[in-house]
């Protein structure tokens, strides 16, 4: 369960045996149900979680839900900007499957930061690509029609239209 943890974060930099221990013992499994919310909107981010089973979309409640995300397997789930900022968060992550997780808390996290010898920068490398991804988003909700946007969902997700009720 944690090796596809140890794969993904060896994508970025390399980790000894006592750095995997050390990782080992800063994350905790956690299960959450089919419709259960990892985060729901007006709660404080307190964790990131990393997706070892299931599909998560991330969506904004106003009149009626607003989908703009989806993570799954190997994928880092999270509200970033409610969990480095520790306030409430204005969107919500909910459970499309039963998922599981590998989760860390904010703590936890400055200890890998600190104690890895690479760990400041797998979370650099982890920001810059999600700064990546959402500058993407943001310049495609602009650009490309509905129907440019649904292709490019499914070339980046070939296999969630079978997932997504």
């Amino acid at each position: 369960m944690k090796q596809a943890l140890f794969d993904q974060i060896t994508r970025f930099i390399n980790i000894d045996e006592r750095e995997k221990i050390l990782i080992d013992s800063l994350f905790h499994f956690k299960r959450w149900g089919k419709g259960e919310y990892f985060l729901a909107q007006g709660d404080v981010c307190k964790e990131i979680g990393f997706l070892i089973k299931g599909l998560v979309v991330y969506f904004i409640e106003e009149d009626e839900p607003h989908a703009y995300n989806f993570d799954k397997e190997s994928d880092f789930v999270c509200n970033y900007e409610s969990f480095l900022t520790k306030t409430p968060s204005s969107k919500s992550i909910k459970c499309v499957e039963n998922v599981e997780m590998l989760c860390i808390s904010y703590d936890r996290l400055q200890q890998l930061y600190e104690q890895i010898i690479q760990g400041e920068k797998i979370g650099r490398m982890i920001s810059e690509q999600l700064f990546l991804e959402a500058i993407a988003n943001i310049t495609s909700f602009y650009v490309d029609t509905p129907e440019q946007r649904y292709l490019k969902f499914l070339e980046r997700y070939p296999d969630l239209n079978q997932r997504i009720p």
